[in-house]
């Protein structure tokens, strides 16, 4: 995925109402921008970071500026690290597209946001006459507390839970699932579950994977021109 115009730098002021962040443009003006992140974004809002934003062209937007990148030091050196979760399920539909995932090849069709579950939506179900369906679920990570190791979630997540439970019951349909955690954090080389943010989800985890549900936990390239999904990273429980 390829930012569609180059990014623009700024120094962040605050972050606040989980959705909004004061920053300074380049040129000193003080403007705020969307962020397209619910969690807590642990160590990647402290004010006077250095952060990317896109600037949107359309004229109804109230905000036409979005929080991308930030620009921090996880433990390897300053690095960018993304932040807006709106990007993991393009990224990951394109490297379905692509044939690019090996653990998720082999499948006719692809499919976007399909009813399953009590009133929730897969992110991405494959489909084949040869096969068993296989439900996806796509979750952002951005957190890393300790060099080298991603975590997730950084908040709780009621929904998550759900999900995790959800994909064990289509297991228990005779499907397969899956669990695909997307690392916006290119120094990542493990990644585990943040156990004490959200206990809760952790042992929705364990009882999925009991279950036959299958994790599987994929970095990504940041840079400012874009992000694309790199290699996989062994998965710590």
């Amino acid at each position: 995925m390829r930012f569609p115009a180059p990014l623009i730098p700024a120094t962040l002021i605050k972050r606040y109402k989980r959705f909004l962040a004061d920053v300074v443009l380049p040129d000193g003006q003080a403007i705020t921008a969307h962020v397209a992140n619910p969690g807590a974004m642990t160590g990647l809002a402290a004010p006077g970071s250095r952060v990317w934003l896109s600037k949107s062209d359309s004229k109804t937007r109230k905000l036409p500026y979005s929080w991308e990148l930030v620009e921090v030091d996880l433990g390897a050196g300053p690095e960018l690290v993304g932040v807006n979760t709106g990007h993991p399920n393009p990224l990951v539909g394109a490297a379905l597209a692509a044939g690019a995932i090996p653990e998720l090849t082999g499948y006719g069709s692809i499919r976007r946001e399909v009813k399953y579950g009590k009133n929730s939506r897969v992110d991405f179900l494959l489909e084949d006459a040869t096969r068993p369906p296989c439900y996806v679920e796509i979750k952002n990570v951005h957190l890393m507390r300790k060099p080298g190791l991603a975590e997730f979630p950084d908040a709780k997540t009621e929904r998550g839970t759900k999900h995790l439970e959800e994909l064990g019951d289509a297991v228990e349909r005779g499907c397969r699932a899956v669990m695909l955690y997307l690392i916006q954090i290119g120094s990542a080389g493990r990644f585990t579950l943040a156990r004490d943010v959200d206990p809760k989800y952790a042992a929705a985890f364990d009882k999925a994977r009991s279950r036959g549900v299958e994790a599987l936990a994929l970095r990504c390239v940041i840079e400012k021109e874009g992000i694309e999904i790199g290699s996989p990273v062994p998965i710590e429980t």
